[in-house]
């Protein structure tokens, strides 16, 4: 065994990325004929030869359409790929991942027979005893499907069904993915500071995640919860009856699927008012509570006239932690009053910079990105954009591959991109105020710092603590029940010193 792996399964994984490669070259998705002006003249050479084995396909579409059709025919681990690298406009061009960002993974269902018995086999129970009414598959995706169902208490549910076998094709494309990972690392430098091995990771860990429906359950309820406070969301309640491993049973949600152009023509409905729930519903999630529903595209939205919005599929849940959270206040309130310094302090705090990296010449290509972004009409400036602009000096300063902002990014571009389908001229800065302004004031205020001060105090004082406790033991051992009047000093002398720092800091 080697990395997890036998030999055998080794050798499948590599055949499996010749024949991917193989799939992607037939398209001209590997490396399109559209970047022959930039590339290097050996690879151009490469890419041209390449290109004489592409068939008709390879001429229909931009190169993002090509490469999320592709993606498509590939199967669940691909789709998933495609729909992580479109959150990197900013290194693949914003059209670029728009067409990915579009990734539908739509299949034909499996057979209604054996959709009803994996549901007995998962809830241990005769189907018509918990299901007295078990239709047709409602909607297919590559890794599960839904029926409609009603339960014997007469509540009309969806039910949620992985696909058979479904397991063991993510398991052999998610070792392809990982050599490819492998493979990109060791011969391609360049790339490295990209982290394709983590980002590989962090793909293969979301689908893990997706392939157990309790996971899913509890995501739900999550976020349920977290929807009803605000207010501008709502998801479906979770039946935990119907609920194991492969299976997931909600109640039925009313509404329009987002996702039929039809919908928008609808009378009644204020395409503008669900634009500005959509963005602040996302926000608010994902700023004030530290969860959010990370794959808010149209197929998994429903709306009702004339501005209410039912989110389903919480397969992927994103969440940013508290000191996450509080960095990206400082770096967007930086960016927003334009005070590129503190941009760059947060960055630096917060690790996404290293150390050895000069502060000022941080903030300097900060404004250099920032500044053409300000002046322009509300309207005309994209928060996932601002999001973009801090990876967009990655090369130089050798920022890492956060799989935390990358998940938050993918989710900002996807909800832009819905609102903007909404309504065209949608103002997302004006929709996000409310949410932004009251985060802004919560983690930036003086209250909020004395918070901070108090959270660290109390830190240091446990650590003085317990370094007082093993240096009593130690003295026990040696000598008596007492420290020593040396020690005495020294954790006197810790906590003025670390008062003083954490003073300077709330001061600062």
């Amino acid at each position: 065994m080697r990395g997890g792996f036998s030999r055998d399964m080794d050798l499948a994984a590599f055949l499996r990325l010749l024949a991917a490669g193989w799939t992607l070259i037939r398209a001209d998705a590997l490396i399109p004929r559209e970047l022959d002006d930039v590339l290097p003249p050996g690879v151009r050479t490469v890419a041209r030869g390449l290109r004489l084995f592409s068939g008709r396909q390879a001429r229909q579409g931009r190169p993002g359409e090509r490469l999320a059709r592709t993606l498509e025919r590939l199967g669940p681990v691909a789709i998933k790929l495609g729909q992580v690298l479109s959150t990197r406009a900013d290194i693949f061009g914003t059209v670029f991942a728009s067409d990915l960002a579009r990734l539908k993974d739509a299949l034909p269902p499996f057979p209604l027979d054996q959709a009803k018995a994996e549901v007995e086999r998962e809830l241990g129970k005769p189907l018509a005893d918990i299901f007295p009414v078990f239709g047709e598959a409602v909607g297919a995706a590559s890794l599960a499907q839904a029926h409609r169902a009603t339960m014997a208490d007469g509540r009309e549910v969806a039910v949620k069904i992985l696909r058979p076998g479904i397991e063991r094709r993510v398991a052999q494309d998610s070792a392809t993915l990982l050599m490819a990972g492998g493979l990109i690392e060791a011969l391609i430098p360049p790339a490295r500071r990209l982290e394709p091995l983590a980002f590989a990771a962090t793909v293969i860990r979301s689908l893990q995640l997706e392939l157990d429906m309790r996971f899913e359950a509890a995501g739900a309820a999550e976020l349920t919860e977290v929807m009803t406070r605000d207010g501008w969301m709502r998801a479906p309640q979770v039946v935990w009856d119907g609920v194991a491993k492969r299976v997931l049973t909600l109640e039925w949600v009313g509404g329009l699927p987002l996702s039929d152009p039809a919908t928008l023509e609808v009378p009644g409905l204020d395409r503008k008012a669900i634009a500005d729930n959509l963005i602040r519903a996302f926000l608010a999630q994902a700023l004030d509570h530290g969860v959010f529903h990370a794959d808010l595209h149209e197929g998994n939205l429903f709306v009702t006239p004339p501005s209410g919005i039912v989110a389903v599929d919480f397969g992927i849940v994103g969440r940013l932690a508290p000191e996450t959270r509080r960095y990206l206040a400082e770096i967007l309130y930086g960016f927003l009053t334009r005070d590129y310094p503190r941009v760059a302090r947060a960055h630096f705090d917060a690790g996404y910079v290293p150390a050895h990296h000069d502060p000022d010449a941080f903030a300097q290509a900060l404004r250099a990105v920032g500044e053409p972004v300000f002046g322009r009409a509300a309207s005309e400036l994209s928060m996932s954009r601002l999001l973009s602009l801090l990876f967009e000096i990655t090369a130089l300063f050798d920022m890492r591959l956060r799989p935390e902002l990358v998940l938050l990014q993918k989710t900002m571009v996807t909800v832009e991109g819905v609102a903007r389908r909404l309504w065209p001229d949608h103002d997302l800065w004006a929709a996000a105020d409310p949410v932004v302004r009251r985060w802004i004031a919560r983690e930036l205020s003086p209250a909020a710092r004395l918070k901070d001060f108090a959270d660290e105090a109390l830190r240091a004082l446990r650590a003085i603590a317990g370094m007082a406790e093993a240096g009593a033991v130690s003295t026990v051992v040696v000598e008596s029940a007492r420290p020593s009047p040396g020690f005495a000093w020294f954790a006197a002398g810790a906590a003025v010193a670390g008062a003083a720092f954490l003073l300077a800091r709330l001061l600062s």
